[in-house]
């Protein structure tokens, strides 16, 4: 079993919960209500994503993306 290494975003929603997406596996998103959820929830959306793109025969996509925290002063 091979493992892969992604950054996942979480975006708490106004209405409570929380959006989490993948940038590098484009229509990568699930929800969740809390936190916790949102992050079992996306790692599940990795597993699937990733098993579709190994029985399609596609290539899985290697991350290349940095982040970076800023502090802006106005």
């Amino acid at each position: 079993m091979k493992e892969y290494n992604y950054t996942v975003i979480l975006e708490r929603e106004e209405d409570g919960g929380f959006h989490a997406f993948c940038p590098a596996l484009p229509g990568c998103h699930t929800y969740g209500d809390t936190y916790d959820e949102a992050t079992e929830n996306v790692k599940d959306a990795i597993k699937l994503y990733i098993e579709s793109l190994k029985m399609h025969k596609e290539e899985i996509p290697v991350e290349d993306i940095a982040i970076k925290s800023m502090r802006v002063a106005v």
